[in-house]
């Protein structure tokens, strides 16, 4: 059975709104240890660009598709 934790759900709520998407889709690959969001289903990247925190910013057509999160475990605080 999964358990959720509500309390941490809703500290997200506000950071998910903020990024103005109408929709979003979280997968996390705990082997690898990454965590990927989608704004665009299905998404065809043309280009990305990774950033010096770690995070793969993804682009059709010049258009933010997704963002991939490297080690996204150590980022929680």
């Amino acid at each position: 059975m999964v358990t959720v934790n509500l309390e941490n759900v809703m500290t997200f709520v506000p950071q998910v709104l903020k990024l103005q998407q109408n929709n979003i889709w979280l997968s996390y690959d705990e082997e690898a240890d990454v965590l990927y969001l989608n704004f665009k289903k299905p998404s065809h990247a043309d280009d990305s660009e990774l950033l010096d925190n770690d995070v793969i910013v993804r682009y059709e057509d010049k258009e933010v598709v997704g963002l991939t999160v490297l080690n996204a475990s150590k980022k929680v605080k």
